[in-house]
């Protein structure tokens, strides 16, 4: 390497927006892809994995790339907008290589020794740096940003390193026990449904090790953006416990859709495992008809007694764990407020609770006008009543007058797209990638 060559680390590319020569934005980086090779020889970068606006992951060669720097990555304007599929002599560097445990060889590169004081000691692997070659628009992969001591191992602070590739050997190995907590640091500030994006084009083994690593509540939010098939591999990866947990953080709806992929044994081993109360939620939801207001609805909006206060309501909707479609509106019942309620009186929408005091009683401001929906309302008539009345949610109320829930725009968009909208969306028809572009390298 020449002294003055850019240097990136490759963590810090996540996520980093992708500009044409005219500065508009083309995508953003997901991962970068190499090829590793033998005799300690650093890997070479052979591009980026790039995600353009509609969610479609491209492949974008270094050779296209004119600058990576200030946080963005600038290319020559021509891209191929086919799928990327990644191909067996290819690697992924944040989805393959982060958390991998190897041997550091400090004293030269690999002898070939295998045990021993000769294989080394055993390092983690947190972040990786490639560099461009001089006077070319080739890149490579030149350092290695390693923790010493075993996975899990508690160690003094300053214990890390950035040691050369060819100090490290092990790469190539299949790695059984690898870790994910560098990579799932790497996509912490990814929206749900993005991240969800992200696991999706990961292996199923490296799926399952980074569902493991996500603490219960992001795991919650990511496999509601998933398709079935990836919801069902997941789940049945994780220990009973956890998954009960992960289905509890869950919203109701949510769970219910996951868990009616289950086998009925199955179902009721993890409907007994979660908490009674998020259970018989569930179990609720799961005995209406899947495309009506019962099987659509959320067993959690906002219920507030008539003597609460605008301002009560206020503090209510501003929790940021709502969707904006809960938040949109506050249902008015008699006791208990859990559901199903107590007698529903009606609903108070958020913009006639900005207009009005704070000190305001809910049941002086109450709408009593709109009929609420029934458990059994077909998905049609559910439809129309949300346009009709220009509704973003809708209560659910029993033949005895108790709220059982709210039906909310999004979900009921989730029943009128195609069943596989998320995997059609995640994952084109268009599986074929020019191989005859020399501009590739690949």
């Amino acid at each position: 390497m020449v002294a003055g060559a850019p240097r990136v680390f490759v963590s810090h590319l996540s996520g980093v927006a992708v500009f044409d020569p005219h500065g508009d934005q083309v995508g953003r980086v997901r991962d970068v892809v190499v090829m590793l090779r033998v005799g300690g020889r650093p890997p070479r970068v052979l591009g980026l994995v790039v995600e353009v606006v509609s969610r479609r992951r491209i492949f974008l060669p270094m050779t296209r790339v004119t600058g990576v720097e200030s946080g963005q990555v600038i290319t020559t304007g021509v891209l191929n907008m086919r799928r990327f599929e990644q191909r067996p002599t290819e690697t992924l560097v944040l989805g393959e290589l982060l958390d991998r445990r190897l041997r550091w060889l400090p004293h030269g590169g690999p002898t070939g020794a295998t045990t021993g004081e000769d294989a080394g000691e055993e390092v983690t692997v947190l972040d990786v740096s490639m560099v461009q070659l001089p006077a070319r628009r080739d890149w490579e992969i030149d350092k290695v940003f390693i923790r010493r001591g075993k996975s899990g191992a508690l160690r003094r602070k300053g214990e890390t390193l950035t040691v050369d590739w060819s100090a490290v050997t092990g790469f190539r190995l299949a790695e059984d026990g690898q870790g994910a907590e560098n990579l799932v640091a790497t996509f912490e500030q990814l929206r749900p449904a993005d991240l969800a994006n992200v696991l999706h084009h990961l292996s199923p083994k490296r799926r399952g090790e980074v569902a493991a690593a996500l603490d219960d509540d992001r795991l919650a939010d990511v496999l509601e953006e998933l398709p079935d098939d990836d919801q069902v591999e997941i789940l049945s990866k994780l220990k009973k416990e956890r998954a009960a947990d992960v289905l509890e953080a869950m919203d109701p709806d949510d769970a219910a859709d996951l868990l009616a992929e289950l086998p009925a044994e199955e179902q009721e081993r993890l409907l007994t495992l979660m908490q009674p109360q998020d259970a018989a939620g569930v179990r609720r939801l799961l005995s209406y008809e899947e495309r009506t207001a019962g099987g659509l609805m959320t067993t959690e909006p906002i219920v507030l007694r008539p003597d609460a206060t605008v301002a009560d309501a206020l503090a209510r909707i501003r929790n940021p764990d709502l969707s904006p479609a809960l938040a949109a509106q506050v249902y008015v019942c008699r006791p208990p407020d859990e559901t199903p309620t107590g007698k529903y009186l009606g609903l108070v929408h958020f913009q006639r609770l900005l207009r009005d005091p704070p000190f305001t009683l809910l049941g002086s401001i109450v709408d009593t006008d709109l009929q609420p929906l029934s458990p059994t309302t077909a998905l049609p008539s559910v439809t129309s009543f949300l346009a009709t009345y220009n509704m973003i949610s809708a209560p659910v109320v029993d033949a005895g007058g108790s709220l059982l829930g709210a039906v909310t725009v999004d979900d009921v968009l989730d029943h009128l797209l195609p069943e596989d909208w998320r995997e059609t969306e995640l994952q084109s028809t268009d599986h074929v990638r020019h191989v005859t572009e020399p501009a590739d390298g690949r």
